[in-house]
Formats: structure tokens, sequence, C-alpha cells
């Protein structure tokens, strides 16, 4: 027996779903079994999501219950060559290993063969992971010959060719069919043809074979419907088509009175099929996003072993490899630069176009671009643990989840092919009982089903099933092009309704460590290096962060750091030091004034620098006043034009800080904040108390934050955001993260959020629009059975391709 998860949650790939009942009927039938505590399936994704009891309920427990229920569920299959097996108690055990791990649906291993085969939830568990588990267990894996496909792709792939076989074969034979029929409706045939019992026949002939095999998946997927007490869209198209069929063939066997239909029964098969072979191509471009993510990753990795260079898998890279990346080169795992500097393209990731600088002892992330020179990298993160798989599962969570707006469809949903066919019947009932004798010379009796027909095809529950959930994957996949990570359908609608965003101060607005903004020399300009260079060397002990920031001064500048002959520091006041044979004191202007040096003309710049809120670094050299460097925690590139694009769309943006109130408001004046909405002096806690005070008058709180004091807020926050530099604690807490830390992203985020709900509202509306006045339409005969397929077909065709117009989505 498996034992998918510790969690006891597995995701199943469910093919076969064509409309929103189907997604409920699979949910049905997985709660009903014994051990299941919950199921969600999305149709959009096709995803089975349950939650069970490892003790009583496996994975091949819910793939049979899936199939069971008239589905099934697109596995993967792994041939392994597997050595080092001595005899068959090791295959035995190395079976019982591989039906252990997570996803894992069945396993056969065999000694004399040297072989193992494992079918597997490619949702839950990759053929990596499964060689490592063989491994793990003392034994070596190969792949076999022919390499693992992509399952859950295959299985859609077969889906949409079968498809395409079946609206050829149905264009074959319904269009002459239809050709015969018009022929004979407008009095292009003779008379003598059109009346001839062969020509009834002929029409029998070509629409049988549509009825029967192009029609087949709909027979099929209504007994599988009724056999589980439920119905769906193909129990409406085989009503529908097999009421025109059967009452064809009863006037062609002189049973009945009327007019032939067999035309209308097999232009609605043929329809239904072309709108949903659209609908099935459409509906993969739904998942560009995970597909371009999952392209990022290098097939193969220079991996150093022994002092040889050597070409492997990327799947084969382990901890603590180290390997090499050459210019034009994507970086194979996430690891720390051991040797080398280059520009890295990080876009791809994080939405941010400019190449960042990277060298010695730098992260680097697996799946960007290594553009100039050659690196030597040491591997920190591999396989599942890389930050781009990471961001893939993220992604595919979100695009699973439902938002809360759906609620209504679902429930609309639940009912609509009842009461459809509640309708349908009322509809032949008022045209056979009162309708007057029609004109065209048809019976009462055809003219009342023809019209009950129309209303079993034209209504479309699964328009009202994608409206949301493809528009959930279009959005947060485009959000994840543009370094956005939304963790759930909710995260992305609340977003959209946020009236006031909430920012912390130190590493969301600024860049969460001290740097030089400002130096000033007594001198002049002329002698800032001179300056920087013996500040440097006299801090070059110190892990002060104020030490540390007038070090990465002089490096940025290229400057040479000399070493101090002596050094003392005094705590809390500053250092004394000989460099290069001048005395220096640096430190506050009390501590150079106790030392008997008068700042003098560094008074004024001391004080305009404190004023900014910038602390004031007074250095001396040889007794006397040299400079004084201002030091503060900058402003991010990109924070004031955030700001501005946050206002710009009608938010309210505040800022609360820890630090104390002058520094929080000329911080908040940098970039933009009016000193009424921003807060100083702030401890953790009250962080959340402010935003639950604005949620208490009503607002819709987004809160940005990165560091692990901000966990409070983000938790409390309607929708919280974590900058992504930002501690485990905080991205963990909140349900969007901003990957590149570049507060832009909490606009974009907002942005894409709001168009993403007006498409869904657009979806919702032009479904249930479209049901609410074509359903009637059909009842008081304005529609023939042909354009109610036709548009039957192609409403769900709509709301996906409405959808992916969010792949264009431009943002700020």
């Amino acid at each position: 027996m498996s034992n998918p998860s510790s969690a006891g949650t597995l995701t199943l790939p469910v093919t076969g779903m064509t409309c929103a009942n189907c997604a409920a009927t699979i949910e049905r039938s997985l709660r009903r079994l014994d051990g299941v505590g919950e199921a969600s399936v999305t149709l959009a994704t096709e995803r089975a999501s349950v939650t069970f009891d490892p003790a009583r309920v496996n994975a091949q427990t819910l793939v049979d219950r899936v199939r069971r229920a008239g589905y099934d569920v697109a596995l993967g299959d792994l041939d392994l060559a597997v050595s080092r097996m001595a005899d068959d108690n090791d295959a035995r055990r190395l079976e019982a290993a591989l039906r252990e791990q997570p996803g894992v649906v069945s396993v056969a291993v065999s000694y004399a063969a040297e072989r193992a085969h494992v079918r597997y939830l490619p949702t839950e568990i990759s053929p990596m992971d499964l060689r490592r588990a063989v491994e793990s267990q003392g034994f070596e894996a190969v792949e076999r010959a022919g390499g693992v496909e992509d399952a859950e792709a295959a299985a859609r792939a077969r889906e949409t060719n079968r498809q395409r076989r079946l609206l050829v074969v149905g264009l074959a034979f319904t269009l002459p069919l239809f050709v015969l029929s018009m022929a004979a409706d407008f009095g292009i045939l003779p008379m003598a043809v059109v009346h001839a019992p062969a020509f009834g026949w002929i029409q029998w002939a070509l629409a049988t074979p549509v009825q029967f095999l192009v029609g087949a998946q709909y027979y099929t997927g209504s007994y599988k419907a009724l056999r589980n007490r439920t119905a769906n869209m193909d129990v409406l198209i085989a009503m529908g088509s097999s009421a025109a069929y059967f009452y064809s063939l009863a006037v062609l066997l002189g049973v009945a009175e009327g007019h032939l239909y067999f035309e209308t029964a097999a232009v609605i098969i043929t329809l239904i099929v072309l709108g949903k072979f659209l609908e099935a191509r459409a509906r993969g471009q739904t998942s560009d996003a995970i597909r371009h993510l999952l392209r990022l990753r290098p097939d193969i990795a220079h991996v150093v072993r022994d002092g040889v260079e050597t070409d492997i898998p990327v799947n084969d890279v382990r901890v603590a490899d180290v390997f090499i990346v050459r210019p034009g080169e994507k970086i194979p795992a996430d690891g720390r630069i051991l040797e080398g500097g280059s520009s890295v393209d990080e876009s791809m990731l994080t939405g941010e176009s400019m190449p960042v600088a990277k060298g010695p002892g730098v992260e680097v992330i697996g799946g960007t671009l290594n553009q100039l020179g050659r690196l030597k990298v040491q591997a920190e993160r591999v396989g599942g643990d890389t930050t781009l798989a990471q961001i893939i599962r993220l992604v595919e969570q979100a695009q699973a989840s439902k938002a809360p707006i759906q609620r209504l469809a679902d429930r609309v949903s639940a009912v609509f092919v009842p009461i459809v066919i509640g309708i349908a019947a009322l509809t032949f009932l008022a045209w056979f009982l009162a309708a007057p004798t029609p004109a065209s010379g048809n019976t009462v009796l055809a003219e009342a089903l023809i019209h009950a027909v129309a209303v079993l095809v034209i209504a479309c529950p699964c328009a009202m099933g994608l409206a949301t959930p493809t528009a959930v994957m279009v959005g947060t996949g485009r959000a994840a092009e543009l370094g956005i990570l939304f963790k759930s359908g909710e995260a992305l609608e609340t977003a959209g309704r946020t009236t006031t965003v909430v920012l912390d101060k130190t590493g969301t607005i600024t860049r969460g460590r001290p740097e030089v903004t400002d130096v000033v020399v007594a001198g002049g300009p002329e002698e800032e290096e001179a300056l920087l260079r013996l500040v440097a060397g006299a801090e070059s002990g110190s892990e002060h962060p104020l030490a540390q920031a007038a070090l990465a001064a002089a490096r940025t500048r290229g400057i040479r750091i000399p070493e101090p002959s002596t050094v003392e520091a005094v705590p809390g006041r500053g250092i004394v030091a000989e460099v290069e044979g001048k005395a220096i004191l640096v430190g506050t202007s009390e501590f150079l004034e106790e030392r008997g040096v008068q700042i003098g003309v560094l008074a004024r710049p001391v004080a305009d620098l404190q004023k900014r809120a910038r602390t004031a670094v007074v250095v001396a050299i040889d007794g006397d006043p040299a400079g004084v460097l201002g030091i503060a925690d900058a402003v991010k590139d990109g924070s004031a034009a955030a700001v501005a694009d946050l206002t710009g769309m009608g938010l309210r943006v505040m800022m609360i800080s820890g630090d104390n109130p002058a520094t929080a408001e000329s911080i908040g004046a940098e970039v933009g904040i009016a000193a009424a909405d921003v807060l100083g002096g702030v401890l953790p806690g009250g962080k959340a108390d402010a935003v639950r005070s604005l949620q208490d008058k009503g607002e819709t709180v987004a809160m940005a934050g990165d560091g692990i004091n901000d966990a409070p807020a983000l938790a409390q926050a309607d929708v919280g955001l974590a900058v992504g530099t930002g501690t485990d604690v905080a991205v963990s807490t909140a349900p969007i993260t901003i990957i590149g830390g570049e507060l832009r992203g909490v606009a974009r985020a907002v942005q894409l959020s709001r168009r993403t709900l007006r498409t869904i509202r657009q979806n919702l509306f032009w479904a249930l629009f479209y049901n609410v006045v074509l359903i009637p339409a059909a009842a008081f005969g304005l529609l023939t059975p042909m354009l109610a397929a036709a548009a039957m077909a192609f409403s769900s065709v709509f709301v996906v391709s409405n959808s992916l117009r969010l792949r264009r989505a431009r943002t700020v």
C-alpha cells in the first residue's frame, strides 16, 4: 500500500471531463469514499485535490474511484534498468520502498530482468525522484531507452487528436448530408428525387456514422453520468441529437408523420465536436506559463567531479556538486559562485529586464541566463528544492484553486442540467398541447420535438464552469512571468478589491541595509576618494553596520583599502586608528570633540544630514576635521515610482515602520507618502493592530513587507505581499510573493488582479446572459437546433479566448 504523503493530500490529473457537472460528479464520488476527508475538482486545470487518511486510502484507490465515476487519470510510466540486485529478496525490498513513495500507484520489480516498472502521478513525483529512491536503497537505476513522456501533456494531446479525427469523420458525412437537405428544402433537387424512398435512406446512411461513431462519446458519457446519479452536458447532447435522429428514423419507417431531421442530428454532433476541439486547443494555451517555466531549466550540466568536467543530465546534479556555466548558458541549479564574475539575466523569474551583476560568494538561481563571464558554481538546491521548482509548484497550486467569485457558477452548474431538461419537457408539452398547427406543414409532434431539442442543445454548463478557472489560470501564469506569485485564486481576487496598501519601510521601501548616501569633505570634492580610503582602512576590521557601509562605498568605487597599523574601537562612540601613518578618528561629533577636535566647518553638514534622517559619521585626520559621511538605509530605486503607481490607481498608500517618527516621515516624504499616512515607532504587534484598525473602518487592506517582524501584519491583512528577498517566514505567511524585491511589483499585482477580476466578471456575465437569453429564445421557437448547436459549441470557446487575452496584459 502506498503512503502518498504525510499530509494525506494528493493531486490527480483527471482526463475526460467536459463540463462543470463532470467535476462535481468526481467530487461527490471521491467524497463518498471511506477515508477521504475533502475533494476539490477544477475543470479548467483538470486536477482533483484530495485530502484523505493514508491508513485507509492510497493512490491506487483514488485512481480507481475516479475511473469508476467514468473518467480517467493521466499516469506516468517509468521503466528503469536496475543493477546490483543480489536476489529476489532485493527485488521485493525495492518494490516495497518504491510503493511507499508519494504518488506511486503501482510497482513491479523483476530480479531476473533487472527491471522496475512504476506507474505514478506526475503531479506528485518525478522520474528523478523515483531514480533517487532506487539509489537510496543501494541500487543503480538507469532510465530505459525511449525516456518518459510528460504524462499529462501526452494524455491531453491524445484527446485533442481523437477529437480532431472524430471531427474529420463528422465533417465527411455531415457536409454532404447538409447539402442534400438544403437542396431539397430550397427546391434545387427535382421533387421526384426528394420524395423517392432511397433519398431518405441516403440521409439515414450519412447520419448514422455521425450519430453512433462520432457521437458515441456522448452516449458513453451520459451512461457514466446517469450511473452516478447525475447529469452533465453529454446527457443534453445525447438527448437532443437522439430525439432528432430517432424521430426521423420513425418517419422513414412510416411509424410517424413529418419531415426528416437527420441533418439536424448530424450537424448538432459535428458542431459540438468542433467546439470541443477548438476549446481543447485554446485551453491548452492557458498553461503556457507553466510550460515556459519548465523550459527554463537546461537539460545538461557541466559538473566537475574528481577534477574532470563531465556533462550529465541536470536531474542528476546533487547538492555540493560543482558545475561550470559558460556565457550564454542557463544555470542548471541554485547555488553559490565559487569563481568568476558575470551579469545574469533573471528576467524570466523576476520580470525585471536589467541583468544583475554576480561575483564570488553571490547566490545564483537555476534557470536564469549567464550572459558574459564563465562561472564556477557550487550547487546548494537541486531538483524539487530549487527556486524554479518552488515557483512552478506555487503557480500550479494557484491555478488549481478556486476563487470565491466562482461559488455562484458552482451553485448554478450543480442544478443546471436537470433544470434545462425540465424546461425542454415543458417546451415540448407547450408546443404539443397549446401551439397552433404549424404553417410549415410539419406535424405538431415534430414541431414540439424540434423546439425541445433546441432547448437541450443551446444550454451550455461548460461556459459557466470555465468562466472563472480559465481566467485564474491565465492571470496567475501571466503574473509568474512578471515575477509575481499568487498562491491561490482567493489571493488573486482579494488583491483586486484592495482599497489601502500598507508598506513596511525597511527592506520594502528601502534596501534594508545602511549605505553611504553623502560624502562631504572639508577640503573639497576632489579629496573624497582619499577620505573614503582612510575611513575604510580604519573600519576594515569592524563588523558594525556603519563600518560595513563605509567599506562597501569604497569597494564600489574601486578604492584599494589599506591595512591599519593600530585600531582601537570605542563601543557606541567611534574608532581611533592609524592608517598610512595618519591618525584617524571616526565617530560621532561628540566623540571627536571629546578627543579635542572641533568640527567647525562640518557642523552645518552634520546638522543638515541629521535633519534628513541620515546618521552623520564625522572624520578627523591628524587632529583636523576632514569630512563627514551620511549613512542611511537608502530608498530602493523605483520605490517612489511604485508609490506614484499605487496612488494613481486610486489606492491609499500608508507606511508603517519601527524607526523613530522623524526618520519614517523623512523616508515617506522622499517616496511621496503624506506625513498623515506615515506611522513611525510601531512595534511588530502594533503593525497588525494598525492594519486591523483600517479594516474596522471598512478598508480592504493589502500589506507589503519582507521581514520576520512583518509576519503578524501580513497575516492580519486581507492580502499580504512578501517582497521576494524577504525571510522564509514572511514569504510563507503572505499569499502573494514579489520575487524580485522591487516595490513596483505590488502595483503590478493589484493591477493584474483587477484585470483578471474584470475578465472573470465578463466571462460570467456572458455565460449567464447566453443561457438566460437563448434558452427562452429556443423555447419560444426563435432558434433552430442547428443554430443552437453552433451557439453552444462556441460559447465555451468564447470564454476561454476572452481569458487568454490576459496573456498580453501590460502593467506599470
